[in-house]
C-alpha cells in the first residue's frame, strides 16, 4: 500500500531532552566520558577577571568548540558554528538546550586575538590530555618516531628577496664527529681537523610571509610552505611538536624536540 508522509510531524510539540536523543555510541558522548573539561577553568582564571565586566562565553565552550572543528574535520569556525546550530548531538556536548542561541562564529576569534593569543593554554591543554591518556596506557613514549608534514604557506612564490645566510649543520653532527674522532684515537689514528669555516648559503625570503620557507619537492613542487614536526609513539599519537619554515630539516630540530619531550614527559 502506498502511504504518503505527513509534514505536520515538523510543527509537532514534544517534551524531550537532548540527552534522549544523542545515541550513545556517538563519538561527542565518548569524548565527554573519557576528559574532565573542568582544568580548563585554572588554565584561564589569569586571563578572566573574576568580579567585574559583563558574563563571559564559558571558556571550556570556547575550547569544546574547537574540539568540535577539529575532530570532527570542518573547515572553519564559520561552519562549526551553522553545524552546531543544528546538530542535537553537539548542542549536548556544549551542554546548549534547543532554546540556547549558539555564539557567533567571531567569538572564538576575538577570545583568540584578547585573551588566548600569546599564551601557552593550547599547549597546556594539549599536553594535560595527553598525560592522561599516558597514563590510561593509552600512549607508549618508550619508542618514538619523528617525521615531518610540509603545509602549504598563504604566500606567493615568485615575491621573495634573496638572502645569503650561514648554513645551519645538523643538530647531532658535533657529537657524530666527537664520537667518529675517539674511535680513531682508540684505533691510533689521527683525529678528523674539525671544519671551522662557516657555509654561506644563498635562500629565497618570502616578502609575503617571511617566517615561511622555500621548500623544493621536485620540479612540480616549489612553494613557500611551513614544516610541521612530530614526535609521535608506535600507535601513531604525536607526544611532541614544532613547526618551522619548510626549508628546516628534522635533523635540525631533532635535538630540541628530544628534549621537549623529556621535558613535558
Amino acid at each position: 500500500m502506498l502511504s504518503k508522509q505527513s509534514m505536520e510531524g515538523r510543527y509537532q510539540i514534544s517534551m524531550i531532552a537532548l540527552d534522549e536523543v544523542v545515541p550513545a555510541n556517538h563519538l561527542v558522548r565518548k569524548l565527554e566520558a573519557a576528559i574532565d573539561f573542568s582544568f580548563i577553568y585554572d588554565l584561564v582564571e589569569d586571563l578572566y577577571c573574576l568580579d567585574n565586566g559583563r558574563p563571559s562565553i564559558d571558556p571550556v565552550v570556547l575550547i569544546k568548540m574547537v574540539f568540535i572543528q577539529y575532530v570532527f574535520g570542518i573547515k572553519s569556525m564559520r561552519k562549526t558554528i551553522d553545524e552546531i546550530d543544528t546538530s542535537v548531538a553537539y548542542r549536548w556536548f556544549l551542554g546548549f538546550d534547543f532554546n540556547k542561541k549558539i555564539p557567533h562564529f567571531s567569538t572564538f576569534g576575538k577570545n583568540y586575538e584578547r585573551r588566548f593569543k600569546d599564551t601557552d593554554l593550547f599547549e597546556k591543554i594539549f599536553y594535560h590530555i595527553l598525560n592522561e591518556a599516558i597514563e590510561k596506557g593509552f600512549v607508549d613514549p618508550s619508542v618514538v618516531f619523528i617525521d615531518s608534514t610540509h603545509v602549504k604557506a598563504n604566500a606567493n612564490k615568485r615575491k621573495f628577496i634573496k638572502e645569503a645566510v650561514k648554513a645551519e649543520t645538523k643538530s647531532y653532527q658535533t657529537q657524530l664527529e666527537e664520537e667518529i674522532n675517539e674511535d680513531r684515537i682508540v684505533h691510533g689514528k689521527k683525529p678528523l681537523t674539525p671544519q671551522t669555516k662557516a657555509e654561506i648559503k644563498e635562500i629565497k625570503v618570502s616578502t609575503t610571509d617571511p617566517e615561511s620557507g622555500y621548500y623544493v619537492k621536485n620540479e612540480r613542487e616549489k612553494q613557500f610552505a611551513y614544516s610541521f614536526h612530530t614526535v609521535c609513539d608506535n600507535k601513531g599519537f604525536i607526544l611532541a611538536n614544532q613547526v618551522t619554515g619548510g626549508n628546516v630539516h628534522d635533523s635540525q630540530v631533532i635535538n630540541s624536540l628530544v628534549d621537549e619531550l623529556i621535558e613535558k614527559k
